[in-house]
């Protein structure tokens, strides 16, 4: 019995009846969608004798010479050995030629069979074998392509379902869990935060239904649109492309298939999809990279990101300007600024919350601890775990956290940020080293977070990032993490039972005096990991001080950038609600008070499409600043006791001086952070001397983020020592 189902048509129906009579409404006929997406402004017109005659003596043959349509400045004799079927519409053709990374072709249609399409001016088609309902823009290059069609149910990767079809065929992306219990739609224009919530809030009924109404209506449902290529895009040396919306100025060559999916490129981004690449089922951001045989499969790619090297991206959104190499990512939803460059790497089913770096050898959420497919991971802002670093599901980690290699085979729940974890061999203990990245790693901290802002690449920023590693979230973090650390350190100190309401404010001033017996206890901090042995926190005094500096170094920054303004700005700025519930929406730090008065407002229907919630974020990000002023002077206020709002010209120049000796510590600890990798015996071993080890790695000297940084303290400075002339 045969298997295959072939469809036998009558060869007049090619390039006919694209459209069912059922959905075509009443008065239109089968182009009227078509004659919709074309807004090329090109007159067309019928063949002329001669120009038909051409056509003939060139080889090209049509089922009806009068559903040829041209314009004026047509040249029949740039038209050979092709195949036409249904209504073809072709604008300018002129005798010149289009270059394009060293590939010069005539402007023409060669060798090619043409189904129902229309052609912009001067474009170069030659050797497509099947082109099947397109619209072309202008000075286009089509060469050896073995299959560009789109089909009459077409969505171009979204996830929508068109009349007639059945549910079943919707294609929603399992996000964050591989059981599709945190399933969305996928949707162009579909940003971080838009997935975050979808995600996120999964008994929200109500939220849920709303955005996939939302999806719904964003896009047409009707059956019968054309694919795009937009102007000067360039496809070569490729496959099958089914299905796909291509946008301006792309660039394709040797890709293996690209099935379903919208292609964003243009003005804000020229996006390249290169060799052996496999795309199905998806959305590229404009401004993006896909090169060497990637796998891509229900996903969506961020702006101004890249998958290359074999990357295999599935059932996942990688946020903007994000690159994955070499590894495997899957049922993941990643934010802004995530990088993961290395082969054998593997991510799953995991929330991964941006400025992130995933190295060679790490498995993150690779094993199930449970009978069915339902462990999470999620990852704060700054995850960095080390090469070949094992860790399982259900894990937590927050900002800034750096995991030292090991096999974590327990699931985790890490409440201190900026933090080293790792495996104490000998003894088998967990150990998390309080404060490790401003300890010792100052360098690497402050110029992320610089290199971060630098390339943001996007032209429409609707998201408000943070990329500063101290905001509202991380700072919260460190309060929080400050009052675990003092009763840890209360317990470990006190051995009467009885002061178990008191280990706090033991602890507190223990640390607060820097008794050196804290260095001595052994101080174990409590449900942390599903296992039996003990969690361990090293470096607590000088890591709890570091927390403090920096809480008290944020919000010196913040008051420096509020008093230049005016001390009205400071008044301005404590009227404001203070926010100590912060949510990371995809990037973007918002309050939670506000994203549930977010939520209500979809219920109500006062939020009522993709594009109303866009400008809640758009709103959000333009009110952070008051909002993170607030915040920081808020518990600058607290910290230091004093009333901010009416501050004496000495306690003000107190506070400019304070800030400017935090400045001037970090800048020191940058430097001695970099120069150890000038003056560490196991580097300098490299070379025969100092000169070959300053032309590989670049004098000490020379570097460029120090510099700019010892520039910037002494702009401070002068900029200091003028306010404090206006307080004299």
């Amino acid at each position: 019995m045969a298997q295959n189902n072939i469809i036998k048509k009558a060869i007049n129906q090619l390039g006919y009846h694209f459209i069912a009579d059922d959905f075509i409404p009443e008065g239109k006929d089968e182009y009227y969608l078509r004659n919709q997406q074309n807004r090329s402004g090109i007159e067309y017109r019928q063949l002329s004798a001669s120009e038909i005659e051409s056509l003939v003596q060139n080889r090209n043959t049509s089922d009806n010479w009068n559903n040829i349509l041209v314009s004026d400045d047509f040249n029949p004799k740039l038209v050979r050995n092709c195949k036409f079927y249904g209504l073809v519409r072709i604008g300018k053709l002129e005798s010149i030629t289009l270059e394009f990374s060293q590939l010069v072709v005539p402007v023409g249609l060669y060798s090619s069979t043409i189904v129902s399409c229309d052609f912009g001016d001067n474009v170069a088609v030659n050797n497509v074998h099947y082109m099947s309902h397109y619209i072309v823009g202008d000075e286009v290059i089509l060469v050896n392509i073995d299959e560009l069609i789109t089909t009459n149910h077409s969505k171009f990767g979204n996830g929508i379902v068109k009349e007639g079809e059945d549910e079943s065929v919707r294609i929603w992306f399992e996000l964050c869990n591989e059981n599709g219990g945190r399933k969305v739609l996928p949707f162009n224009s579909m940003l971080p935060g838009d997935a975050w919530l979808w995600s996120k809030y999964r008994t929200d009924k109500t939220m849920l239904d709303k955005f996939k109404e939302f999806t719904e209506t964003e896009f047409k449902t009707h059956p019968g649109y054309y694919g795009k290529i937009g102007h000067r895009t360039i496809i070569k040396n490729t496959g099958i492309i089914k299905d796909v919306w291509i946008g301006s100025d792309a660039y394709i060559k040797g890709a293996s298939k690209i099935k379903n999916v919208t292609v964003n490129s243009g003005e804000e981004g020229r996006t390249q999809i290169g060799e052996g690449c496999e795309i199905v089922n998806g959305i590229i951001g404009f401004g993006c990279r896909i090169f060497y045989g990637v796998k891509a499969v229900r996903f969506i790619m961020g702006s101004h990101s890249q998958l290359k090297y074999g990357a295999r991206l599935i059932n996942s959104y990688l946020g903007n300007n994000s690159t994955i190499s070499c590894c495997e990512v899957l049922n993941s939803l990643i934010f802004p600024s995530h990088e993961q460059h290395h082969n054998n790497s593997f991510l799953c089913a995991a929330l991964i919350m941006g400025q992130s770096n995933i190295p060679a050898g790490a498995t993150l959420g690779s094993n199930h601890n449970s009978r069915s497919p339902d462990g999470e991971f999620i990852a704060k802002r700054g995850f960095w775990p080390a090469l070949c670093s094992n860790i399982k599901h259900n894990s937590i980690f927050p900002s800034f956290t750096m995991i030292a290699r090991g096999n974590y085979a327990y699931e985790l729940n890490i409440p201190i940020p900026f933090s080293l974890v790792s495996i104490n061999e000998e003894t088998n203990n967990l150990e998390i080293m309080v404060g490790y990245w401003f300890l010792y790693n100052m360098y690497a901290l402050t110029r992320n977070s610089w290199k971060y802002v630098n390339r943001d690449e996007r032209v429409q920023k609707i998201q408000h990032i943070e990329y500063d590693y101290l905001a509202p979230d991380s700072v919260e973090e460190m309060l929080h993490a400050l009052q675990l650390i003092e009763t840890a350190v209360g317990k470990a100190y006190s051995s009467n039972t009885e002061d178990k309401d008191n280990y706090q404010s033991i602890g507190k001033e223990l640390l607060e005096k820097k008794d050196p017996i804290v260095d001595r206890l052994t101080i174990i901090l409590e449900g942390i990991e599903n296992n039996n042995r003990k969690t361990i926190l090293t470096k607590c005094l000088k890591g709890y001080h570091a927390f403090r500096s920096f809480i008290e170094y944020y919000s010196l920054k913040i008051f420096f950038q509020t008093i230049q303004k005016g001390r009205e700005y400071l008044v301005k700025a404590l009227d404001y609600k203070e926010y100590n519930t912060w949510l990371n929406v995809g990037g973007q730090l918002i309050p939670e008070e506000n994203v549930d008065r977010l939520r209500k407002d979809i219920h109500d229907g006062t939020v009522n499409s993709w594009d109303e919630v866009h400008q809640f974020y758009v709103h959000e990000g333009e009110l952070y600043t008051q909002y993170k002023t607030s915040h920081a002077l808020h518990i600058l206020s607290r910290e230091k006791k004093l009333n901010i709002t009416n501050l004496s010209n000495t306690e003000t120049m107190q506070l400019l001086d304070l800030y400017v000796q935090h400045e001037q510590a970090i800048l020191d600890s940058i430097i001695v952070s970099r120069e150890k990798d000038y003056t560490s015996k196991f580097r300098k071993m490299m070379y025969d001397s100092d000169e070959e080890m300053n032309e590989v790695l670049g004098a000490f000297s020379d570097n460029s983020f120090i510099s700019q940084k010892k520039k910037e303290l002494q702009d401070l400075k002068e900029t200091v020592s003028y306010l404090k002339q206006q307080f004299i």
